[in-house]
């Protein structure tokens, strides 16, 4: 259940801009800060079902959108890569500021 929120919340992060204001409600209240669906319903005067309902059709149109658009995905390598390149400089170079600081700065634009 916890990778789940942790993908959810990652692909959230990626494509919120593509949902509706009331999908972004949602999901923030659910995965962000932990609401349950029934105290989603109260605050929203709506059933359990519709939040959950709602909740699980925007699960699905985020995974649509990453399997089309790759977000997360690129984002993930590019995390990896930059972890193998630290270690290299680390490494190999470990004298050079300039680089490790270049390496750095290429890490902190994600």
């Amino acid at each position: 259940m916890l990778e789940k929120t942790m993908r959810m919340n990652y692909l959230y992060d990626f494509y919120q801009a593509l949902l509706t204001p009331k999908q972004r409600n949602y999901m923030t209240l659910y995965y962000l800060d932990d609401y349950s669906l029934g105290e989603i319903a109260e605050q929203y005067k709506v059933s359990r079902q519709a939040v959950y309902d709602n909740i699980r059709r925007t699960e699905a149109m985020l995974e649509q959108y990453e399997e089309k658009l790759g977000l997360l995905q690129k984002y993930e390598r590019r995390q990896q890569l930059i972890g193998r390149l630290k270690d290299y400089v680390r490494q190999h170079y470990s004298a050079d500021a300039e680089l490790a600081a270049l390496v750095n700065e290429l890490d902190e634009l994600d």
